[in-house]
C-alpha cells in the first residue's frame, strides 16, 4: 500500500452501507485524513479499526495537505474520508487529490455511498444525463442559476435545512414550475422523498441535509403561447387585486416559466416605443 492515496466512501446514514473493501483499506493504511476526527472515530470504533487519524478540512488543507503528501512520498499510505459519503465531492478531498497528482502519487477510489446519486435514482426524473451543482454560493448565485437555466440535464443541488426554503424560491425564480424531488435523511430512519413542482413546495422547520433534484429544461419547441397570452393572465390578476410579485408567480407557474421571464415581459410591455 505504500505511496498511495485511497479515497474511501463512508456511509451517509446507515452503517451497513460500509463496504468490506473500505473496511479493509481503512485497517491497512498508515493513517487516515478525516474531515472531522470525532465523527470518524465513531465510525472506526464500530468496525474495530484502530488506524491513526489526522484532521484535514477546508480550513487547514493548505498546511496539512503538504504534510500528508510528504508522508506519502516517504512511502506511507493514506486514506481520505469525508464525514459522510464520497470524498472529493463538495469537500477539500478534491484539493488533496490534485496535490497528490502533482507529485505522481497513485490515487485509488474506493466506491460507496453518494447522496447525490441516491437522490437522483429515486427522484423519478431523467437519470441519463445530469449536472451535479452541489451547494450554491452565497453570492452571485443568480448568475449561476441563469447559466443553468437552459441546460437539458437533470440538476442536483445540496442544501442545508436553514437555507432550503430560500433556495427553493430562488430555483423557482430562475427555472419556473419544473418538477423537483427533495431527498432528506438518506439511508437513515427518517429517510423521505418529497416530490412536486418548484413554486408549490413549502416545508415548516425542515430538518436534515437535503439533496434537491430538479428537472432539466424542456426540449426546444414551438411554444403554445405568445407573450401577449402571458401578459393577459398577468394583467388580469393585477386587475383582481393580486399583489405584483404573487401575480408573477401564478402566471409563471401556469405557463411553466420563471418569474424572471414574466418580469421581463412586463418590463418590455411598458417600454416606450
Amino acid at each position: 500500500m505504500g505511496c498511495e492515496l485511497f479515497l474511501c466512501a463512508t456511509p451517509i446514514g446507515n452503517l451497513d452501507d460500509m463496504t468490506f473493501r473500505a473496511v479493509e483499506v481503512l485497517k491497512g493504511v498508515d493513517f487516515i485524513a478525516a474531515e472531522d476526527t470525532r465523527h470518524t472515530r465513531k465510525l472506526l470504533a464500530h468496525f474495530d479499526i484502530h488506524t491513526p487519524l489526522i484532521h484535514y478540512d477546508e480550513n487547514n488543507k493548505s498546511t496539512v495537505g503538504k504534510k500528508i503528501i510528504a508522508r506519502l512520498l516517504e512511502g506511507e499510505s493514506a486514506a481520505c474520508v469525508t464525514d459522510a459519503g464520497t470524498p472529493a465531492i463538495s469537500d477539500p478531498g478534491a484539493d488533496l487529490v490534485r496535490l497528490a497528482l502533482e507529485h505522481n502519487i497513485k490515487i485509488v477510489p474506493i466506491p460507496g455511498a453518494c447522496a447525490a446519486i441516491n437522490a437522483l435514482i429515486a427522484s423519478g426524473l431523467e437519470t441519463g444525463s445530469f449536472i451535479f451543482v452541489g451547494f450554491l454560493p452565497n453570492k452571485n448565485f443568480s448568475d449561476r442559476l441563469q447559466a443553468l437555466k437552459d441546460r437539458r440535464e437533470t440538476l442536483i443541488f445540496y442544501e442545508a435545512p436553514h437555507r432550503l426554503q430560500r433556495t427553493l424560491e430562488n430555483l423557482f425564480e430562475a427555472f419556473g414550475a419544473r418538477r423537483v424531488t427533495l431527498a432528506r435523511e438518506l439511508t437513515k430512519i427518517h429517510e423521505e422523498f418529497i416530490r412536486g413542482q418548484l413554486g408549490s413546495i413549502e416545508l415548516d422547520a425542515p430538518r436534515g441535509e437535503f439533496v434537491i433534484v430538479v428537472e432539466g429544461a424542456p426540449e426546444a419547441m414551438v411554444e403554445n403561447f405568445i407573450d401577449s397570452d402571458v401578459l393577459t393572465i398577468y394583467n388580469r390578476l393585477i386587475d383582481e387585486g393580486v399583489e405584483r410579485k404573487e401575480a408573477m408567480r401564478r402566471t409563471a407557474k401556469q405557463f411553466g416559466l420563471s418569474r424572471r421571464d414574466v418580469y421581463q415581459m412586463t418590463v418590455k410591455e411598458t417600454e416606450p416605443e
